[in-house]
């Protein structure tokens, strides 16, 4: 038996010897929306200003919230989705494409510092830090320029760990197993973490790490779900990461932060796929066997510096100085698209592609009250993101290197009237941006194009404005408009040229994509209950769609207008520590596929997600924690599209429960409790001829865990 399959069948087998279950500690006094917005500090809204005085909509999943999905499902990315009604079923594999939160990209981040790289998407960014070192994550909807380059759909902001809070030693360690329903032995995994802080007077370190096997995935048919042996596997799988955290306190009021993160995520390749049939609805399996060349994987780093001070002339100035780097190499193939007759003879030419992203960057922003009830922001963005994609093992460009360089100063300005029962917030942030490109070649199946490089530049003024009123205690209501930017998938763009005589300079299709989202929206905590409900508009003039061509994805740049209802309510029962919840979110998406000026057609599948209702009743007494929730996908189909993507939906049960028991906490939790069988949303809405991309989502997977603070 290979080392590694000894490592993950001992850490799962120690795991599952655990006697009892539950979830995680409590760590954070921080709440979602329906807590004591008061409490909150929303830093990837850029101000000291809680949730309730901006005209946003905002989630914050607490550290306890985010520990219980994280120990049902394993990820960042799918606890937002089991979470946020808006945002689209994931994929379970390592490609987060087609994945969108009000029916478009977010922005995933970390302390702010972009994850995404949009040049050349990748689509890895929701895996680029082990959950272990995530304290909270913060949720901000809708387009907005907040973070400057990519949340068109809002803003994942993962808030990493604190420095120890006393003197002395402190830290977490954790130890859990997972098997699916049946207990193959080929779907066992196991994970180890460990989390060490000190602190001493003004200085304070953190030291912390994971590894983590992943077994087989099993549907709900009790066979192996088909790998995704070109986008990337989490099934199958190893990931290590190692997060360091440096602080010292220089005063009452200001603190100096260095903090670095290394992740890494390889998919084994020990099974390749066995297409199944679309027609007959059955899904692909994997068989054991060698992959041929490099088994996927994602590489990420990133250290952030900054610099904080809560009172510096009255006022809160933050700095930050980033860099991140990822790597996220690709399965191979003998594809059209790679084939070149002066390496090999056509048909033959097997190879893969690596995306390689390093991004520099600089954030500074002051706010201070200028005048009773009127505060004021200025701030100041700088990016540099170097990107290319290359052919690993012939050393060809595919995507020539592009730099994106952004400089964005702004301004926020923040009124209070009535004793703070009206509010009024506006904003600018204006873009400087420029691409550049030198001279390339394109590739032979592309017809060896010489495109002449160029370096277009552009500007533009991004507003935001709103309104919120709170005429009682509890009753909250407002209306925002905000706009937000990206670029499109340059990358795919550049690499698909196919004719003479472009020049970069003045090529269109790599203009950016401005997207506003204007919103209104009620929230009302009185009592036992609280509930909240938004609708929003959504559209952009020259948007950026994926449409699939040839077997490859490409960007093709459309006008679409998204709209969409999201409601939510909370109520406590008569049951001392029961609570139930409802949430429901309604999409519809347009675009103009034939550039008449017309909303014509549905956008699909791989660009918005299926209307959602969540239920969930969680409970806890004294020790015991415990969570059952429900997710159903409704049925949607697309006018103007291909019928064979119409999807029939599904609904999904999780469980969990946890037991503190004075040693630690012992959790048990269970991913699809019913053992539904089903398609994934993205398999089942694209690719309707791709027999080896028809997936079916995760059976029973029961996860052991037991984790102790000190």
């Amino acid at each position: 038996m290979p080392a590694t399959r000894s490592i993950r069948h001992a850490l799962a087998a120690s795991a599952l010897l655990i006697p009892a279950a539950a979830f995680a500690q409590e760590q954070s006094s921080t709440v979602s929306r329906w807590g004591d917005e008061d409490t909150i500090i929303v830093t990837a809204a850029r101000t000291v200003l809680p949730p309730s005085a901006l005209p946003l909509t905002i989630d914050v999943i607490d550290g306890i919230t985010l520990e219980q999905q994280v120990s049902i499902s394993g990820s960042i990315v799918d606890a937002v989705s089991a979470l946020s009604p808006s945002f689209s079923p994931t994929r379970q594999k390592l490609s987060g494409s087609g994945e969108t939160l009000r029916g478009r990209s977010p922005l995933y981040a970390v302390n702010g510092i972009p994850q995404s790289t949009p040049i050349r998407d990748g689509a890895r960014d929701g895996y680029t830090i082990d959950p272990f070192f995530i304290e909270r994550v913060e949720l901000i909807y809708g387009s907005n320029a907040l973070q400057g380059i990519g949340a068109t759909g809002g803003v994942v902001n993962q808030v990493t760990v604190g420095p120890a809070k006393e003197d002395g030693f402190s830290g977490r360690v954790l130890l859990q197993g997972t098997v699916d329903g049946n207990l193959h032995g080929d779907g066992l995994g196991g994970k180890v973490g460990a989390l060490a802080s000190w602190r001493q007077g003004r200085f304070d370190a953190t030291f912390g790490a994971t590894y983590e096997e992943r077994g087989a995935f099993y549907d709900g048919h009790g066979n192996r779900i088909g790998v995704d042996g070109t986008q990337g596997e989490i099934q199958d799988s190893t990931s290590w990461s190692a997060f360091a955290r440096l602080g010292m306190q220089i005063d009452d009021t200001a603190r100096l932060d260095l903090i670095a993160n290394r992740f890494e995520l390889a998919g084994n390749g020990d099974y390749v796929v066995v297409p199944g049939n679309r027609a007959a609805g059955v899904p692909a399996t994997s068989v054991r066997g060698d992959a041929p060349g490099i088994p996927p994987e994602n590489r990420v780093e990133t250290i952030l510096l900054s610099f904080t001070d809560t009172d510096l002339a009255g006022g809160n100035m933050i700095a930050q100085l980033f860099y991140n780097r990822s790597r996220d190499l690709f399965g191979g193939g003998t594809f059209p698209t790679f084939q070149d007759v002066t390496i090999s003879p056509m048909g033959t030419l097997f190879d893969q592609s690596a995306n390689q992203s390093r991004k520099y960057g600089a954030k500074l922003s002051y706010e201070r009250e200028i005048v009773p009830g009127l505060r004021g922001t200025l701030g100041f963005d700088a990016l540099i993101d170097r990107t290319e994609q290359s052919l690993a093992l012939t050393g060809r460009a595919w995507v020539p290197p592009t730099e994106f360089r952004s400089l964005a100063p702004f301004a926020q300005l923040n009124l209070a009237l009535l004793d703070d029962k009206l509010r009024f917030s506006g904003g600018v942030r204006w873009e400087n941006v420029r691409l550049s490109v030198d001279d390339f070649t394109t590739l032979a199946f592309y017809g060896s194009r010489e495109v002449d490089g160029g370096a277009p530049s552009f500007d533009d003024a991004l507003i935001n404005g709103g309104v919120v009123a709170e005429p009682w205690p509890g009753i909250r209501a407002y209306a925002s408009y905000a706009e937000g930017y990206t670029v499109a998938d340059v990358g795919r763009i550049l690499r698909s040229i196919n004719q003479d005589g472009i020049d970069i300079d003045n090529f269109l299709d790599v203009s950016p994509v401005v997207s506003n989202n204007r919103e209104v929206g009620v929230e009302v905590k009185r009592g036992w209950v609280t509930a909240g409900a938004s609708y929003f508009w959504s559209s952009s003039k020259r948007g950026s769609l994926l449409v699939l061509n040839g077997g490859v994805y490409d960007v093709e740049r459309q006008r679409v207008a998204i709209q969409g209802l999201e409601l939510n309510v909370k109520a406590e029962t008569p049951v001392p520590g029961l609570d139930v919840s409802i949430g429901y979110a309604h999409l519809t998406g347009r675009t103009d596929s034939d550039g008449d000026g017309e909303l014509d057609i549905d956008v699909d599948g791989a660009n918005i997600s299926p209307d959602r209702v969540n239920l969930t009743a969680s409970y806890r007494s004294g020790r015991w924690r415990a969570l059952v929730q429900g997710q159903w996908y409704l049925a949607r189909g697309f006018e103007g599209g291909d019928p064979r993507n119409q999807f029939e939906g599904y609904m999904l049960i999780d469980a969990a429960v946890r037991y503190e028991t004075g040693f630690g906490g012992v959790s048990l939790s269970i991913q699809n409790l019913l053992d539904k069988q089903y398609i994934t949303y993205n398999s089942d809405t694209t690719r309707p001829t791709d027999n080896t991309r028809f997936f079916a989502g995760r059976g029973r997977t029961i996860t052991l865990g037991w984790d102790y603070r000190f």
